[in-house]
């Protein structure tokens, strides 16, 4: 049984990507007094703030399949350019693997999936809740998402899950090769065939680190949250105190751990230390070409996703597993690029591409965020690996119901 518990009078949020803001807003808005701590010079600098931009509330996969499960030889061989595993022999890491394979079943893939999704809905209701009350600026659009498959295997596995999340509320559509051409023209250039796709309406697109500009903006100017960027947290205290790397200690009745992978290090001794395995990813942003892209693309043989961002594309990819070396490669950018010309060669000006980014996923073995109390006054809102944007909202308010419930 669960009785009602008053939210805490003062909160200290660590993080200010998506999730960090996100939560900061959940809990502002409840009228608490935030304050939120970051160690980079602006908001959305870590994984928020070039990922590949999709709001993708029914791609919820969890990455532990028995998809990845058959072709693991190939990834510890090295083989799959777009997912590898770097070699970690450190006991958190060996602990993580673990766990992703227990979760290699059908039935957990099925299960963590299916969880996801229902997060993902209802992200996207309280996303929309959040931009009915402050019309945040972020290049927010509602283009719908085509999964697309070469391989017909991969086809009638994804087929599978459709009925799957169609009962669980999903908006989904299966399309034949004809009928994916006709929404996407640019599908008819691409250098390999297409044997069908998945529609899935709802789907949306945003830049999430413009997303956190924006919203701090209103969290400090409308809620009067405190913002405190440049501070590093060194390690946190049983009373939910941040004590910085320059010795200062940021009191608080309850503190939310929204800090990537760092979230690891910092709540080790709460046994949170094998809870996180980083998952490097790319991005590239450049002007749009002259195919008009009207929907979101995610191309499922490729591993990667090319959206329509505010006037450009942006397309991101890589699963580089174990990696905690957040540079860029320029390798991976090269690769990355490449499989976007393969996929869908006319709907961007490559050429023009940016410098491109890099950023670290925390990821966890089941895909699964971790959104609870961790001590009587300390809280997790971490692991949100891919889907990190979609996701923020939606485990923002699961953390303040999960702060106001306690066991009788």
């Amino acid at each position: 049984m669960l009785i009602p518990y008053p939210l805490p009078h003062r909160v200290t949020v660590l993080g200010a990507g998506v999730v960090g803001v996100a939560t900061a807003w959940a809990l502002a808005s409840r009228g608490v007094a935030v304050t939120i701590v970051d160690a980079a010079a602006a908001p959305g600098c870590g994984a928020s703030f070039a990922n590949g931009a999709q709001l993708s509330y029914v791609y919820t996969d969890a990455l532990a399949s028995p998809a990845l499960l058959r072709h693991a030889p190939a990834v510890m061989a090295g083989l799959d350019p777009a997912i590898r595993l770097a070699p970690r022999l450190d006991p958190d890491s060996i602990r993580w693997l673990l766990r992703l394979l227990r979760n290699m079943t059908p039935g957990r893939f099925r299960a963590n999936t299916l969880a996801a999704l229902q997060l993902g809905l209802e992200s996207r209701v309280a996303l929309h809740d959040l931009m009915a009350r402050h019309p945040l600026d972020f290049g927010h659009a509602a283009p719908g998402k085509l999964h697309v498959h070469a391989g017909a295997d991969s086809f009638r596995a994804a087929q599978a899950m459709v009925a799957a999340k169609r009962a669980a509320g999903a908006e989904q559509a299966v399309l034949s090769a004809a009928e994916a051409r006709a929404l996407v023209p640019a599908l008819a250039a691409r250098r390999d065939p297409v044997v069908g796709a998945i529609l899935s309406p709802q789907e949306e697109v945003g830049d999430p680190q413009r997303f956190c500009v924006a919203l701090l903006a209103v969290l400090a100017g409308d809620y009067g949250v405190q913002v405190r960027l440049n501070t590093a947290a060194a390690y946190i205290d049983d009373d939910a105190g941040i004590v910085t790397a320059a010795g200062e200690r940021i009191a608080a009745d309850a503190l939310v751990v929204c800090a990537g992978m760092a979230s690891a290090r910092l709540l080790r001794r709460w046994g949170l230390g094998s809870a996180l395995l980083p998952m490097k990813g790319y991005s590239l942003t450049m002007p749009a070409g002259p195919e008009a892209l009207a929907f979101s693309i995610t191309d499922v043989a490729r591993k990667i996703v090319i959206c329509p961002l505010g006037g450009r594309i942006r397309v991101a990819g890589g699963a580089e597993l174990g990696v905690s070396d957040a540079s860029i490669a320029p390798a991976a950018l090269s690769r990355l690029q490449s499989a976007a010309v393969s996929a869908l060669p006319g709907v961007a000006d490559f050429a023009a591409a940016g410098a491109g980014w890099a950023g670290l996923r925390p990821m966890t073995a089941n895909s699964q965020p971790i959104i609870r109390r961790v001590a009587p006054r300390i809280h997790a809102n971490i692991g949100h690996g891919m889907l990190g944007w979609t996701f923020a909202m939606g485990t923002a308010h699961r953390l303040v119901q999960n702060m106001t419930e306690v066991g009788a």
